[in-house]
């Protein structure tokens, strides 16, 4: 009976389907990744390898199974041989037989349904893609105390207009900073605590604009801070005036100011006093840095048309050799001096043809002693010997009122078209290199640009008149900065005319309207001015240092023309 039992136990519906469903276990599906044509990749999950050791685990069930089963019919088989009767035997001869003919047949799962390779494949091109997705690294080498502030609105502002001023960010070195994303704050306090609002932009080139609405008049503090550092002269002393105490808008200047040269004489110019002007609402009461108090050494001229006289002289330029010469305009002619004041040389012959000069404005020599006088009515830059015989004549038919012009280090020919409102690159054969500039108020913009002058950088320097303002430009005409205001306080202009740069990279510039001579650093931040009260301008333009180190003016308005001792 005992034998009988065991039979029963073998012979349950669960028992005998134990292989089937083993078996059907063996035969599950290969795994694969739809996302990786097959291949089992890292970002497929964590489950997906849980499924690689599913599929093995199962045919590791099967085997274990199918052992299981042959060793009970093994066992079941001998214990009705060796102890059961001859009736037992019998009894599950055919059960017993039928039990081994089905683990004959079955088909055990002996090879493995899966193989051992499991490699990692790093894949570089998307880490990468990721760590962008994450975001960018932003860094920049802006410095608070080499970076400068420039314009009106720093100093005052009227009540209920929307005034800006503008930021220029350099290194440590005083470099320009061509990148932006620095951390700049400013900040507007009165005396009585309220603090302005302030709106800054980012012109993503290394400058910023701060633009801020006063409320109410008085005095305030106002701070700029990069990195919380201060800027040069932060914080600044502001001073906010009623609209009605408002002095005169550049357009009202545009409309009683005639453009120096546009006919004879002064042109329409009203004669200021040139004195030192005492501190106003425009100017800072802080004591100046590095102040300038120089004294003229000489001058030379008066009106008329013979040797050593002028009519309405604008351009000047100095020599290597000590020789100044002078853009005599209305006398259409050219007239050189040494550095003392001694007469040389004067040539030109008044027309319209190549040769003759019609009204030469802007003056240049280069590096060979060839004078190059930029000709405002015939349209172009002639081209003279250093004694007078002309050479050539570049620009015709593309100039339009040649003012100013200068020469950069690589030999190029700069010149400020006044009438066209942009600057003209040419190379010293006449082949235009490149123009920038446009009419308007803009940056890349110019109102009647005067005069030109190269720095220490080779980056070009121009006056732009009726926008009362200078701007920085580098080689190739891209823009730096600005600086300047309309007024009459330090650092600000009533349409500035002749420019110079001198060894440290500091700028004179001759402030036409105000009659007098400014001097900013690199950056265009305010130093002094020079002292021409011995003997007071009129309208100064064309401004050039000499050999020795003076400055020479072209003092327009008096007929004559200035050399001042200049403390650098």
């Amino acid at each position: 009976m005992e034998v009988l039992q065991r039979e029963q136990d073998c012979t349950r519906p669960e028992a005998s389907s134990g292989l089937e469903s083993a078996g059907a276990a063996t035969y599950a599906p290969p795994l694969s990744c739809p996302n990786h044509e097959g291949k089992v990749n890292i970002c497929c999950n964590y489950n997906q390898l849980l499924m690689l050791l599913q599929v093995l685990q199962a045919q590791l069930n099967a085997l274990l199974q199918g052992k299981e089963n042959i060793q009970s019919n093994c066992s079941f088989t001998e214990q009705a041989l060796n102890h059961g009767s001859p009736t037992e035997v019998l009894l599950v001869q055919k059960q017993m037989g039928e039990r081994m003919s089905a683990l004959a047949r079955h088909a055990f799962p002996e090879q493995p349904h899966e193989n051992g390779h499991l490699d990692c494949q790093v894949e570089t091109e998307g880490l990468r893609r990721s760590i962008q997705n994450l975001g960018v690294l932003l860094t920049t080498s802006t410095v608070g105390h080499t970076s400068v502030a420039t314009g009106e609105g720093l100093r005052h502002a009227v009540v209920g207009q929307n005034t800006t001023v503008t930021v220029t960010t350099k290194d440590k070195d005083g470099e320009l900073v061509k990148t932006g994303n620095a951390a700049l704050r400013a900040q507007i306090s009165g005396a009585d605590g309220t603090v302005t609002e302030t709106d800054i932009t980012d012109n993503k080139n290394g400058t910023y604009e701060i633009g801020y609405t006063l409320r109410s008049e008085g005095e305030f503090s106002f701070s700029i801070l990069l990195y919380g550092q201060p800027v040069r002269g932060s914080p600044f002393r502001l001073r906010a005036v009623k609209p009605c105490d408002a002095p005169q808008s550049p357009d009202d200047v545009k409309r009683r100011v005639k453009s120096p040269g546009g006919g004879g004489g002064g042109g329409g110019h009203v004669r200021q006093k040139a004195v030192r002007r005492p501190s106003s609402m425009y100017s800072t009461t802080k004591k100046k840095e590095n102040p300038i108090e120089d004294e003229l050494i000489y001058r030379v001229g008066t009106r008329g048309r013979e040797r050593g006289e002028f009519s309405n002289l604008q351009g000047i330029s100095t020599t290597s050799n000590g020789r100044i010469v002078v853009a005599d305009s209305n006398n259409q002619c050219i007239q050189v001096f040494s550095n003392d004041g001694q007469f040389k040389l004067k040539f030109g012959v008044r027309g319209r043809s190549p040769g003759q000069l019609q009204r030469p404005t802007g003056i240049a020599v280069d590096l060979n002693g060839d004078i190059i006088v930029a000709d405002y009515d015939n349209k172009w830059l002639s081209i003279f010997s250093p004694d007078g015989k002309f050479k050539n004549k570049i620009g015709a038919g593309r100039l339009m009122g040649p003012k100013g012009v200068a020469l950069d280090k690589n030999g190029h020919i700069i010149t400020a078209d006044n009438k066209a409102c942009c600057v003209f690159i040419f190379q010293s054969n006449g082949k235009l290199v490149t123009k920038f500039g446009a009419k308007g108020t803009s940056e890349r913009q110019f109102a009647g640009p005067h005069f030109v002058a190269i720095n220490n950088k080779n980056e070009i320097v121009v006056t732009d008149f009726h926008n009362h303002s200078v701007k920085v430009y580098n080689a190739d005409g891209e823009f730096l900065f600005k600086f300047g205001s309309h007024g009459e306080g330090n650092g600000q202009f009533n349409a500035p005319t002749g420019v110079a740069v001198d060894g440290n990279g500091n700028i004179i510039v001759a402030d036409w309207g105000n009659s007098r001579i400014q001097v900013f650093d690199s950056s265009g931040s305010f130093l002094s001015y020079i002292n021409t009260t011995a003997d007071p301008l009129y309208g100064p333009q064309g401004l050039s240092l000499t050999s020795d180190g003076h400055v020479a003016v072209a003092d327009s308005g008096n007929h004559c023309f200035k050399v001042y001792r200049y403390l650098q």
